[in-house]
């Protein structure tokens, strides 16, 4: 494997010396995510295998361009998961999310409101920057950071500040025990309903509302699962496609149709939009569906992205057009000043030259 990271060192130093864009790249299952693509394609695929999984210390170390499927097979051999459950784009057709994808990209599944999201879960990790040094932070152990949690900073960093060579993920068990329910309701009600029984010792693991339906997911011992069931009521079904198609987006929600995800407060009440939405985490992360290539108000005031983030920004949020649309609005909410001038710094720092997936982000 040394042979490969010299590969890729001598890669980044021709790319910095002919001043050309390189694009990292591992199953390119999330390719349609963040701005348009920039750059030639750098596959990470041969940089593969688990290095090192420890099933008692709940972690376990992977090289960038192993497939989020394999790695999650060995974890399931010991009875555990990564709890933030991230998206398995491709897995049917046998491409699918590597682990280098799934950090950069930081997608969590219907478990992230309980369990956290993916920078909770990331220990360490190995960079390659702009100049093809070699860069550790972290380690394999909870409390290893001193100064600045770079190795976190990297969950969602699109690429943007290097190449992720290794990384140390953080594993829990799998629940013993799963029930679903669902509870015909409308969008108000289940907000109200959800912010109550968020401040009750509840084992739910996920919830989802959409169409006048609220669904849960409850997660954890038997007898917690027992006792939850009686409590709250509702009606029982099986699960476990259910969650899965909103883990993976295969759910017919996701099949057509620009996408936008808001982030707001769970508190939050309703936010006014014309166009399908679906309420997950809690009431924390909302989904508004607009027909391909038009807005949420087209035909009746033709709201811009400008419309959508201001009334989400008055809710205390934020929104990005995760899928489809028109991206010369910017895919990502905008950043106060300061904020964007940090982004710059550490951009500066580990890719002084700009040569990674440049734009990607910002």
């Amino acid at each position: 494997m040394q042979a490969i990271i010299e590969q890729f060192r001598e890669r980044i130093r021709a790319a910095v010396a002919d001043n050309s864009a390189l694009r990292i790249r591992g199953g390119g299952s999330k390719d349609w995510y963040g701005q348009h693509l920039r750059g030639e394609p750098f596959d990470t695929h041969a940089y593969h295998g688990i290095i090192d999984y420890e099933p008692t210390e709940l972690v376990v170390t992977a090289r960038c361009g192993t497939p989020l499927a394999e790695v999650e097979a060995a974890l399931a051999q010991r009875g555990q998961m990564l709890a933030f459950e991230p998206p398995r784009f491709g897995a049917a057709i046998g491409a699918g999310s590597t682990i280098g994808g799934v950090v950069a990209s930081a997608l969590s599944g219907p478990r992230r409101a309980s369990a956290g999201a993916v920078r909770d879960f990331v220990l360490g990790a190995v960079l390659m920057d702009g100049q093809g040094e070699i860069k550790r932070f972290g380690g394999q152990v909870m409390k290893n950071v001193a100064g600045y949690d770079v190795s976190r900073m990297l969950a969602g960093s699109l690429g943007t500040l290097g190449l992720i060579t290794e990384v140390s993920l953080k594993v829990l068990p799998l629940p013993l025990r799963e029930a679903s329910l669902r509870f015909e309701m409308d969008e108000i009600a289940a907000l109200k309903q959800l912010n109550l029984w968020a401040g009750q010792p509840l084992p739910i693991s996920a919830s989802c509302w959409r169409g006048g339906v609220l669904s849960l997911r409850l997660s954890g011992a038997d007898a917690a699962v027992r006792a939850a069931l009686h409590k709250l009521g509702g009606a029982q079904f099986d699960g476990a496609a259910y969650w899965n198609g909103l883990r993976d987006q295969t759910d017919d929600f996701f099949s057509a149709g620009d996408l936008w995800r808001l982030s707001l407060p769970p508190a939050a009440s309703a936010v006014i939009l014309k166009g399908e939405q679906m309420i997950e985490w809690g009431g924390a992360q909302r989904w508004l569906k607009v027909k391909a290539g038009g807005w949420a108000n087209d035909g009746d005031g033709a709201a811009t992205a400008v419309d959508i983030r201001r009334s989400v920004g008055a809710a205390g949020g934020h929104a990005t057009l995760y899928r489809g649309g028109d991206k010369s609005a910017g895919v990502f909410h905008p950043l106060p000043p300061a904020l964007m001038k940090i982004h710059e710094r550490m951009k500066l720092a580990f890719d002084p030259a700009g040569i990674f997936n440049p734009g990607r982000m910002y």
